[in-house]
């Protein structure tokens, strides 16, 4: 049984020192696989008393000055990270965002470009001692940037026809180009190629602004990806009583325009579609009277909501303002008729909100309106694609702290809850958009990863995401939180005991900020958490065997224990070899002992080591000859590695007998082995 680790990247030390989206899913899109960003977890560190984070492990908050230094000082030594990292006489840096710990270690995260070019899907993250050494790289794409040729062998205009065809299919309202086709080299989904990104405009079927991103193959015409860019989100407020709000006064006349929180304003949309509407303003400071039909009610909910996320961010990550530089978003409120959504938009840097079914319930609540402005702070971090895993994951992260905001803002007419938009009443019937303690709950979300879970509508898709959190914060089983009754499942069976609210955020921030890239899938979440778990409080901490649990309770990776968290396991630890391009191999189990049919939730763990996953087909098949696909080729992406446990149902088949893993590979020069891998029975 050889090291599965035999892949892993190793630390290098520089030439020089480094200087010091929409709320509800309006239809699900072509969801083509995306691959893991790679993240290694930490070293191992003992914090310095239980529950601890380590001193000096967390990041600093820095002010707009302070990171504006930082980012100076990354773009005057961007040439030398980039010759230290390896990268191409034609590959440029561009730094786009930075994070600093305590203890002066740097995460500056960068786009890259190659021949000029921008390269989507290239992004990474340098993470830089006190000292200057390179301590850690965390890449979206393990490829080398090369592409055959920059120069298009079909014209703009058919990328452009493709583009409008792909909207109609979605049957957008009167859509347009209105951003003509780019040059691009596509790196996020294989072998990075020149490509053409095209982004068309006008409305999505509900009304939705469009900003649908296609990407085509400027060599043979073929649609590569396509990615929604529209991220669906005194004051006598609707959803939280009287509250205070930050205004500004103009000889006599008072507006809403926060000074305190990078001039934030909010704006009345009278029913408009496009534009920014009318700044609300008027002779007196007082706004609304708590009833939908007096406009200035929304506009104040959207006003606190958006200064309390101003305030979580700053207060507890230490983030001024969505882009960490100090200026606030704006707010559009009444946008449209009977428009039952809101929504982000990184074009005017805002945020959106309709005013819900028959104009009576604006969809301006705490929570909305922190997940509406996380998909601003997503962007300007990880950049998570809006389509496949990464769009669940991004997805979840604005239910996760637009939760997170909810129970910051302490606010008694609207407490905190993991719950969301149970304020905003959007079914009708009194319950909420959605759950994360049981996200299948509102009938669509998923509880648990899969391996197809990527070709459904992001907003279900986030339902791992969103569980895992969940169980991260509060553990599994039946308990009540400020009024609340939760029951909260696992897809092993096996209980996962909490570590608090306080500490999970902290990690999901930590991970989004520093390990999370553009193609990050769930496998890569797994391990970005850990990596932010194993710097904030160490490997053999109790808080980093807590993420290990919550994660296999989704059915994503393994228990602390190392399997199931219990049962009978049987394994095979002799390698095979995978021939390039071959026939498949298989590696047979012999299972004995056991009595009546196998479980319902079989973990399967597999260990491969294989550069560029996405070539593999992988397949259990059961003592009877029935196939089981664990993982579809053109899965997984150019990552490393498949280290991962599934749960199969196989209820149906008698436990007893030989279970074989059969594995292919379907693509050439990638090659690699199976190193083990394990049948438990819980």
């Amino acid at each position: 049984m050889r090291d599965s680790s035999s892949h892993r990247r190793t630390p290098h030390t520089p030439h020089r020192r480094a200087a010091a989206v929409a709320l509800v899913g309006v239809s699900a899109l072509i969801a083509a696989a995306v691959q893991a960003g790679a993240a290694t977890a930490a070293p191992e560190k003992a914090p310095s008393a239980a529950g601890k984070v380590i001193p000096g492990a967390e990041a600093v908050k820095l002010s707009p000055a302070q990171r504006a230094e930082l980012i100076r000082d990354a773009n005057a030594t961007k040439a030398d990270t980039a010759e230290d990292l390896g990268l191409g006489a034609k590959e440029k840096l561009v730094v786009r965002d930075v994070v600093k710990d305590g203890n002066g270690t740097v995460h500056t995260r960068y786009e890259r470009t190659y021949d000029g070019l921008p390269v989507l899907g290239g992004d990474l993250v340098v993470e830089t001692t006190k000292s200057g050494a390179t301590k850690d790289v965390v890449k979206a794409t393990r490829a080398a940037i090369k592409p055959a040729t920059t120069t298009a062998a079909v014209p703009a205009a058919k990328a452009e026809k493709q583009a409008l065809a792909a909207a109609k299919a979605e049957d957008a309202k009167s859509p347009d180009v209105n951003k003509a086709p780019r040059k691009v080299i596509w790196a996020a989904n294989g072998k990075p190629t020149l490509a053409y990104e095209t982004v068309v405009g006008g409305l999505q079927e509900d009304g939705t602004p469009n900003e649908l991103h296609v990407v085509t193959d400027a060599a043979t015409g073929a649609k590569l990806y396509e990615y929604q860019g529209i991220e669906t989100g005194t004051g006598n407020t609707m959803y939280s009583g009287t509250v205070t709000l930050g205004t500004t006064q103009s000889g006599s006349t008072y507006n809403l325009t926060d000074g305190a929180r990078g001039n934030h304003k909010t704006y009345n949309l009278n029913r408009g579609t496009s534009g920014t509407g009318t700044l609300f303003s008027g002779s007196d400071d007082v706004w609304g009277n708590g009833n939908p039909s007096n406009a200035e009610t929304a506009g104040a909910d959207a006003h606190y909501g958006a200064a309390l996320t101003w305030d979580y961010y700053k207060n507890v990550h230490g983030r001024s303002g969505i882009r960490g530089d100090g200026v606030g978003a704006y707010s559009r409120v009444h946008y449209g008729n009977n428009y039952v959504n809101a929504f982000w938009s990184d074009s005017c840097f805002c945020m959106t909100y309709g005013d819900g079914s028959g104009n009576t319930h604006p969809l301006t609540s705490i929570d909305v309106a922190g997940h509406e402005m996380t998909h601003g702070v997503t962007s300007n971090t990880a950049g998570l694609i809006y389509s496949g895993e990464s769009g669940g994951l991004n997805e979840a992260t604005s239910d996760i702290f637009g939760s997170t905001v909810e129970f910051y803002a302490g606010n008694a007419s609207d407490v905190g809850d993991y719950l969301i938009g149970e304020e905003i009443d959007i079914n009708g019937d009194g319950t909420p958009l959605r759950y994360m303690d049981k996200p299948s709950k509102d009938g669509a979300s998923k509880d648990a990863w899969y391996s197809g879970i990527g070709s459904i509508d992001v907003h279900y898709s986030s339902g791992p995401a969103n569980h895992f959190f969940y169980l991260l914060s509060e553990g599994s089983g039946t308990k009540t939180i400020n009024g609340v009754t939760y029951n909260s499942p696992t897809s092993d069976g096996l209980p996962v005991t909490g570590i608090g609210r306080a500490k999970a955020e902290k990690i999901w921030f930590r991970a989004l900020t520093t390990k999370f890239t553009s193609n990050t899938n769930y496998a890569a979440a797994r391990t970005g958490t850990l990596a932010a778990t194993g710097e904030l409080y160490g490997t053999t901490s109790a808080e980093y065997k807590a993420v290990q649990d919550a994660w296999a309770g989704v059915n994503v990776g393994t228990r602390s224990d190392g399997g199931g968290g219990g049962g009978t396991s049987f394994e095979n630890t002799t390698d095979v070899a995978i021939p390039d391009r071959g026939a498949a191999v298989t590696s047979s189990i012999t299972v004995s002992g056991r009595t009546g049919n196998a479980p319902s939730n079989l973990q399967v763990a597999v260990d491969i080591v294989h550069t560029y996953i996405g070539d593999l087909k992988v397949d259990l098949l059961a003592p009877d000859g029935t196939v089981y696909t664990l993982k579809g080729y053109g899965t997984g992406g150019s990552s490393d590695n498949l280290n991962t446990t599934y749960t199969v149902n196989a209820s149906s088949e008698v436990a007893n007998g030989v279970w074989t893993l059969r594995v292919q590979d379907n693509a050439a020069i990638d090659t690699g082995y199976i190193n083990s891998w394990k049948l438990t029975f819980p």
